[in-house]
């Protein structure tokens, strides 16, 4: 069977699902199984495909058309710059993230040479992007998934820096190893009851861990804010992702804990997405 006709019965599978980007999807799906470049698949839609890549793009689309992300079926997640190894048990990088790399560029230039922790690094993403950026950066992660770490250390493998940054499977709380310029977080912040109104193949597929901010949405964010208050020095930046309805609690909490707010940056659905506070 060639690429168009195989493509044409995909997307009907993936519409009759529901599935909104189906064509997008098949192209995605069908370039990852034949190990070749999507434009591989618009400019060739004759090439027949033998019945072992056949039959792996089958797979792929019955997983799809259940609301399996994209990302874990493929197992990569373009952010930044970077292509990053995800799977279901790191949260998928989005967009609006970029946000906490855009602002650390526009803060510190090339030559500043400073300690950088990254709290709740899941797939190592924010942590490894601004590294890569940002060459004379020394970088910690930690994470309290273990399987998490194992993720951020292959990707800081294959992002060849492998001698400026470390990663700790850690529990925020218990946390203790040195003491940092800028702290990065994209804490879970959705609060329990939310979680269920979230699009089904986040809340069916991506980690609850990586979700959940407890009852409130508040209970990892005020533990990572209490614990940057101690890892970070004096002027240090503190940058904090947060749910577009949590900026004004957060800044109560950042200044009770002896953070100047900066400035709150909106992400690009003009939601406040990011506090930047200075440790005073």
């Amino acid at each position: 069977m060639n690429i168009e006709n195989i493509l044409i019965q995909a997307n009907n599978i993936l519409r009759i699902n529901k599935i909104k980007s189906s064509q997008l999807d098949c192209e995605i799906l069908l370039a990852n199984s034949i190990r070749r470049e999507k434009k591989h698949i618009i400019l060739n839609p004759k090439e027949n495909i033998n019945i072992h890549h056949l039959n792996k793009f089958k797979k792929l689309i019955e997983r799809r058309k259940r609301g399996e992300p994209i990302a874990y079926l493929i197992n990569q997640k373009e952010f930044w710059k970077y292509k990053f190894y995800v799977n279901n048990d790191v949260l998928i990088p989005r967009p609006d993230t970029e946000l906490i790399i855009e602002q650390v560029l526009k803060i510190y230039s090339k030559e500043s040479q400073i300690q950088c922790l990254d709290i709740g690094t899941g797939s190592g993403c924010i942590l490894l992007s601004i590294l890569k950026e940002r060459t004379k950066f020394y970088g910690t992660g930690i994470d309290i998934s273990k399987k998490s770490i194992h993720i951020s250390r292959f990707n800081r493998k294959k992002l060849n820096i492998n001698n400026r940054v470390k990663f700790f499977h850690s529990n925020v709380d218990n946390f203790r190893i040195g003491k940092y310029d800028l702290i990065v977080s994209n804490p879970p912040y959705i609060a329990l009851k939310d979680i269920k109104y979230l699009e089904k193949d986040v809340v069916s597929f991506e980690p609850k861990l990586a979700l959940s901010g407890g009852l409130d949405g508040f209970t990892e964010i005020k533990k990572v804010i209490k614990k940057a208050s101690t890892l970070i020095k004096k002027n240090g930046k503190f940058i904090l992702e947060i749910g577009f309805n949590q900026k004004n609690r957060t800044k109560v909490l950042l200044k009770n804990e002896g953070f100047f707010i900066n400035k709150v940056i909106k992400d690009y659905g003009n939601n406040n997405r990011c506090i930047i506070a200075t440790k005073i």
